[in-house]
């Protein structure tokens, strides 16, 4: 009965059904996704045939809405749109704005690669939402979409890289994770000069869990010979980016930035080499030391500036690395402070706060650390803004881990 039944399924023979039956998987199809009661009848029905099977559904991209059937790329995420005449509802603003940090990327490579020839983009299906789309445009023979295949992406950039190219590979944080194994054994042992350009970093907003970059930083700053950083504003992307492209760096570089908007709209600042494994501090202080690492800096340096009238002076580092980490400015921190708070977008297991105490530990410093960034758990989707308030890490929670640790920790030491 199943042979019957798997013989009239089968239907026209596809030419890709060779493939599979060769390797002694059924197949069945190509048959119209769109058919839901055809779909759902042959679903039920291939549950009765024994062993592995494959089951092959076409279906097209944006069905049922004929502009989104014709430009598949612009209507992947368009935002607010009018469904009768297609307009994509843009927000308007009385004042300038600050660009995305990815667009800030976008052309400031194109910036560097007009002075360096040996600079090349490479992008996994992402072109328009790395912006990689505008050196694709200006310099088509230097940037390549090379489709939704990150190991791919990663182990061309590994062979490109021994030829002596300066390559941007723009992976989304979360989709680098596919790519780990070659991360490893194409590009960290071999000491490959690779420039990761991690967008999408942190909580991305209604994408939710599946695309949040919680975990770049611990997964990245464990590898051998991996240089991990980090800009806390858009005029840092383009000095990081700069940084690593010189000749002078022969390491893999790591650059992991949010989604979206930043902090600066006179963006396009000259760009200056910072030297590997060098923060800087913003902020004196003399009651606690906060260390931020990132674009979460910005929403400490609000936090400090709220608690300044409430006598709270707290100093602020921006830290930049996170592998090699500011062994110099951090013996500072640990020599004057007692207090310290670290602040990143990534997660509180093995990340930037956990390299912190891991210094402090070998060192010998005693200190009272708390660590804030993204908590042991699956944050849904929302908006950043909402999710940043809903984990305490915006400028409301951060304020508050101020007042807890200086004016309660006061308190009790005169109880």
């Amino acid at each position: 009965m199943a042979s019957k039944l798997e013989a009239g399924l089968k239907g026209i023979v596809s030419k890709s059904s060779n493939l599979f039956e060769s390797l002694q998987l059924r197949y069945f199809g190509p048959i119209d996704g769109h058919n839901i009661n055809k779909l759902i009848d042959t679903l039920k029905d291939l549950r009765d045939i024994p062993g592995p099977k494959l089951l092959h559904i076409k279906t097209v991209k944006g069905k049922g809405y004929e502009l989104a059937e014709k430009d598949q790329t612009k209507w992947h995420a368009p935002g607010l749109f009018d469904k009768v005449t297609g307009e994509i509802l843009k927000k308007t603003f009385d004042a300038p704005q600050p660009p995305k940090y990815q667009d800030v990327f976008g052309h400031t490579i194109i910036e560097l690669a007009e002075n360096n020839n040996k600079i090349i983009g490479i992008t996994p299906a992402m072109p328009s939402g790395s912006s990689l789309k505008f050196m694709m445009e200006k310099m088509p023979d230097r940037a390549f979409d090379v489709g939704i295949c990150e190991q791919h992406a990663v182990t061309l950039s590994a062979g490109m890289a021994t030829q002596g190219l300066k390559v941007f590979c723009n992976i989304y944080s979360s989709f680098m994770q596919r790519a780990y194994d070659m991360v490893i054994h194409d590009v960290a042992i071999q000491k490959l000069p690779v420039i990761f350009c991690l967008d999408r970093a942190g909580l991305v907003g209604e994408d939710g869990p599946t695309h949040h970059g919680c975990y770049d930083i611990a997964y990245m700053r464990c590898i051998p010979n991996m240089i991990v950083s980090a800009p806390m504003n858009e005029s840092e992307l383009r000095d990081l980016m700069y940084t690593a492209q010189l000749d002078t760096n022969e390491l893999p570089f790591v650059i992991r930035y949010p989604r979206g908007e930043g902090v600066m709209v006179d963006w396009k600042t000259p760009m200056n080499e910072i030297k590997v494994g060098t923060g800087r501090k913003l902020k004196d202080g003399k009651d606690i030391a906060v260390l931020s690492f990132g674009h979460p800096g910005n929403f400490a340096a609000a936090a400090i500036r709220d608690v300044k009238s409430e006598g709270i002076k707290a100093a602020h580092y921006d830290m930049r690395f996170v592998k090699p980490l500011d062994e110099e400015m951090l013996h500072e921190v640990f020599g004057k402070f007692n207090k310290v708070i670290t602040v990143e977008d990534g997660t509180v297991v093995g990340g930037f706060g956990s390299a912190v105490l891991e210094f402090m530990n070998e060192h010998g410093y005693k200190a009272d650390v708390r660590i804030m960034g993204i908590p042991d758990r699956l944050v849904e989707h929302g908006t950043p803004k909402q999710l940043y308030n809903e984990i305490g890490l915006d400028a409301n929670g951060i304020a508050a881990a101020l007042r807890e640790m200086v004016l309660v920790g006061n308190l009790e030491c005169k109880m």
